[in-house]
């Protein structure tokens, strides 16, 4: 991804070294004291949600995918910008069929479909706003889902969320410095971004994060886009 490009900060971040303490430190103490979301609540999500074709977009670093209970052999695509982090979880996933696709979810998307499910979970909060802009990266899962297919994830709110005085000190910080871009972030705003790509939508708000899952793609791979 080009330095310029507006989506180059929220992901350039994670680099071997932060990969190799994301777990320990981003999934458990500022999961559980900064945001006051469980990771324990990401791997349900997973677990009730993901289905045998899964894409898993900004997979981080693989942690969910590896507790999601897939059996061996499973078929999975993991689709990131940052070759880090396909390399890393790539060697963490050897038990899975693994394909792994660098691209940016804010473009068409190069992976194979059609998808059964797929996950984006801790993304949107990273993509460049407004969320007219984050919309983009929903429509482009959307079009290579098959029909009926489920998106499902979870991303910290902005400014409006019921943040603690930590949690927007944080909240703050990780805007200035770019890994975030999300102050205008809101529930009613995602499920407008949702609601455009999915004909169901449900959302709950964990202290400060939108857990979503969204159903049945409005125009899902394989099917022709409307006219007129």
């Amino acid at each position: 991804m080009d330095r310029d490009d507006p989506a180059y900060r929220g992901q350039s971040d994670y680099s071997r070294a932060l990969l190799r303490l994301y777990d320990p430190l981003v999934l458990g103490p500022i999961a559980r004291f900064v945001w006051r979301f469980p990771t324990k609540e990401q791997v349900r999500l997973y677990r009730e949600h993901i289905r045998p074709i899964h894409l898993d977009v900004g997979p981080g670093t693989g942690y969910f995918l590896e507790h999601a209970g897939f059996p061996d052999d499973s078929r999975v695509t993991i689709l990131d910008p940052n070759a880090n982090v396909l390399r890393y979880v790539t060697r963490r996933l050897r038990r899975l069929d693994v394909t792994a696709v660098q691209a940016d979810v804010l473009k068409p998307l190069p992976a194979p479909g059609p998808f059964e499910s797929a996950a984006l979970s801790l993304v949107l909060h990273c993509l460049p706003g407004p969320m007219a802009r984050k919309s983009l990266a929903i429509e482009n899962i959307a079009r290579v889902m098959a029909p009926g297919g489920v998106l499902f994830g979870a991303s910290v709110l902005g400014r409006s969320a019921n943040h603690t005085r930590l949690g927007r000190a944080f909240l703050w910080a990780f805007n200035k410095r770019g890994a975030f871009d999300n102050l205008d972030d809101t529930e009613a705003g995602l499920r407008d971004i949702l609601g455009r790509s999915f004909r169901n939508v449900e959302l709950q708000t964990i202290a400060g994060t939108a857990i979503f899952v969204a159903a049945d793609p409005l125009n899902p791979s394989g099917e022709p886009e409307p006219t007129g």
